[in-house]
């Protein structure tokens, strides 16, 4: 028998009835013939609230309590939908990150799976049963609770498909699958067949919120076929995400994305000597703190300095303002800027490879709409512009339709992306 991977997020499982629903999806594929291992998130906004009650106690919750807490959200998915599975008469049994051997490195609120346990996984599904697993959370080898950060059940369920060598990963949403830009801004997106692990991490990065990066990146590594589908339509197969040479490449563009959750941190007046870029960054990483679009600006000729600008996720601010404050007497800045109101807008495509004037096209779209852009990096695959937050629906609509990535259908979305919360 095959081993068939699915991860169901918190909105599927917001309330007993929807619990009963991922139930019959689970037993549909267990039909098939397949062993299955289902990894859920908490119900709905749970870990929200969590959150919540936590920031009522302190404004900065110790990061091994808050571990501790948050990872109560998913026992409580588990438990229920295991009941559900053996109401239905479905043999099934839960399993939290300890019991599985969900095993991560030793850092809080943002660790990495290093390894996983399967002998008692594989035990159970010998035994004909059901495995349901909390998502989102592991344990270090000295038996300490952690959590993978925002994203981290697709990143469970993908990495236990690799651990588990299964023949793919389903992930289950409110859409039908991945599109060529966000449906609730841009009514005909397109949803696409299949998608190309390149282009999926690179979508995920710049604000697609179907998948998260991390698992995308698992995926990549271990070559797991990942679906990303309904839970409403079991007819529809979704979105096919495989290697990029499985791939026939028709447009340059793939999709479109807009990031609103990052703000640009400028570094003043920093003086034009080797080491300080060095100094800024390496501190930033030793916080744990993930760095995305940089540019230095060319040194003053009468000063001799220049500023480093950089953009960030907003829930980190505090820790960067608090580290670069550390650092300002050291590499002599004469101040900080803070700018939050930025959005980037950004485009994909492993077609784009060796196609000239594709970022042009981006720039005149932009520049015909009087839209000012306040930063840009590039890769093979993605160019990313930084811009006002008040102009990123109008620039992802009109880039949308400068590669006519547009269909005739309008996309159903059931629910309101992103299907995730934290986790």
């Amino acid at each position: 028998m095959s081993i068939i991977v699915q991860k169901f997020g918190g909105t599927s499982v917001a309330d007993t009835e929807k619990i009963k629903h991922v139930a019959d999806v689970v037993m549909h594929e267990r039909n098939l013939g397949n062993d299955v291992v289902v990894v859920v998130s908490a119900m709905g906004h749970t870990t929200d609230h969590l959150v919540k009650l936590a920031k009522e106690i302190s404004d900065t919750p110790p990061s091994r309590e808050l571990d501790m807490l948050l990872s109560t959200g998913e026992g409580i998915s588990i438990a229920l939908l295991a009941m559900a599975l053996q109401t239905a008469g479905c043999n099934a049994v839960s399993m939290n990150a300890m019991q599985v051997g969900i095993i991560t490195e030793n850092i809080h609120n943002k660790a990495r799976i290093v390894d996983i346990k399967t002998d008692k996984l594989k035990k159970h599904l010998k035994e004909g049963k059901v495995v349901v697993v909390a998502g989102f959370q592991g344990v270090t080898e000295d038996g300490e609770i952690t959590t993978l950060g925002r994203g981290g059940s697709d990143t469970s369920a993908v990495a236990l498909a690799a651990a588990l060598e299964a023949e793919r990963c389903d992930i289950y949403t409110d859409v039908e699958g991945v599109y060529t830009t966000d449906p609730r801004i841009v009514p005909n997106a397109s949803r696409l067949e299949e998608v190309s692990y390149e282009e999926m991490l690179e979508l995920a990065r710049v604000g697609a919120n179907v998948l998260h990066p991390r698992a995308v990146e698992t995926a990549k590594q271990f070559k797991v076929p990942l679906r990303v589908r309904s839970s409403f339509k079991l007819e529809n197969k979704g979105t096919l995400i495989v290697g990029v040479d499985d791939m026939e490449l028709h447009k340059p563009v793939t999709g479109v994305a807009a990031d609103l959750t990052q703000l640009r941190i400028v570094v003043c007046d920093v003086p034009d000597t080797p080491g300080h870029a060095a100094k800024i960054f390496t501190k930033l990483s030793e916080a744990n703190i993930s760095v995305d679009m940089i540019i230095q600006s060319y040194a003053r000729k009468i000063e001799n300095t220049n500023d480093i600008a950089f953009t960030i996720d907003k829930g980190d601010l505090d820790k960067t303002l608090k580290t670069l404050d550390e650092l300002k007497s050291e590499i002599k800045a004469s101040r900080f800027q803070v700018d939050d109101n930025i959005a980037k807008v950004s485009i994909v495509g492993a077609g784009m490879i060796d196609r000239p004037g594709i970022a042009a096209s981006m720039f005149e779209t932009l520049a015909k709409l009087g839209i000012n852009i306040k930063m840009i990096s590039t890769s093979e695959i993605k160019v990313s512009c930084l811009v006002d937050e008040n102009d990123a629906k109008r620039a992802l609509v009109a880039l949308h339709e400068t590669y006519g990535l547009g269909c005739d259908e309008v996309a159903e979305v059931k629910g309101t992306l992103p299907e995730e919360e934290l986790n």
